[in-house]
């Protein structure tokens, strides 16, 4: 599985208002941006983001060719697209996992999906049995590589161990303001199977720079101080070059409809950091030194 180096998470589709004519010019900026990576999920826009991005395909069918579809499966949202739905779970049955991945399809108007990850660990998943319906899709050709979202390192070695292909990602929440993973041992584990981890929300999804708490006051210090040294770059561009300096080789999902943000945030590729400026954006983070 081929990563661009900045995934373009869809989760907020609907929100941008694209018509579907607005929606090619936009995936074709970021395809010429070398943005390739389209990141879904069956939920998001409740079941309708995915719809309305297969339009746009249909639309101008070369699109597909240049780029790899992501989606997700295993949450059951309450939504009056799914009625059948009575309350919000998990589902990574065999049934629900193929169910899923052919809607998928159907919605985006493609005969195939390059990724399809398991959204949400599930306490009641059943390892055999996801290991079953990965096989039967990928014999079908419907689904080429498989992955993970938010899994821990055990559940990752669980699922892994009945698999006869590789996981190719592990999709989890990692910022500067939520640096958990550098400690838990998610990262350490992609290093070991060389695949590259998938951050959303690298950016904390506008909290670093929205809050008044001490923590993220300290951050954007940080930041801006670094940005300046660095040649003047913006503070997302830093929190964004300080994910990327990982030896994992992090993935960033943007979650913009904003071409010019999108543009700053693939500058960011320009930038590096020193291991000292790592580390005091690291302790900007924590509040303290590290031991």
């Amino acid at each position: 599985m081929n990563f661009s180096r900045f995934s373009l998470g869809l989760m907020r589709l609907n929100e941008w208002n694209f018509n579907t004519s607005q929606l090619i010019r936009f995936i074709d900026q970021n395809l010429a941006l070398g943005i390739t990576t389209m990141d879904h999920a069956d939920i998001y826009g409740s079941y309708t983001c995915e719809e309305n991005f297969g339009k746009a395909i249909a639309m101008e069918p070369p699109l597909r060719s240049r780029m790899e579809l992501v989606s997700k499966c295993g949450i059951k949202l309450v939504s009056a697209n799914r009625p059948s739905h009575t309350i919000h779970a998990y589902d990574t049955s065999k049934k629900h996992i193929i169910q899923s991945a052919e809607n998928s399809l159907k919605k985006m108007q493609t005969d195939y999906l390059d990724l399809l990850l398991i959204h949400r660990p599930d306490p009641l998943m059943d390892a055999d049995e996801i290991a079953e319906a990965f096989r039967q899709l990928k014999a079908a050709g419907k689904v080429l590589y498989f992955g993970v979202s938010n899994f821990s390192v055990s559940q990752f070695e669980l699922l892994q161990s009945r698999l006869d292909v590789p996981l190719v990602t592990n999709q989890i929440e990692v910022s500067v303001i939520k640096p958990d993973n550098f400690y838990d041992g998610v990262l350490d584990q992609c290093q070991q199977y060389r695949i590259k981890p998938m951050a959303w929300s690298p950016l904390a999804g506008g909290h670093l720079f929205r809050s008044a708490e001490p923590r993220a006051i300290r951050i954007r210090e940080a930041l801006s101080r670094i940005g300046k040294i660095t040649g003047g770059y913006t503070m997302d561009q830093i929190a964004l070059a300080w994910l990327m300096k990982h030896p994992a080789g992090i993935v960033p999902v943007l979650g913009s409809g904003n071409i010019d943000r999108i543009q700053l945030a693939v500058e960011s590729q320009k930038i590096s950091l020193t291991n000292d400026q790592w580390f005091e954006i690291l302790e900007a983070s924590t509040g303290v030194e590290v031991p």
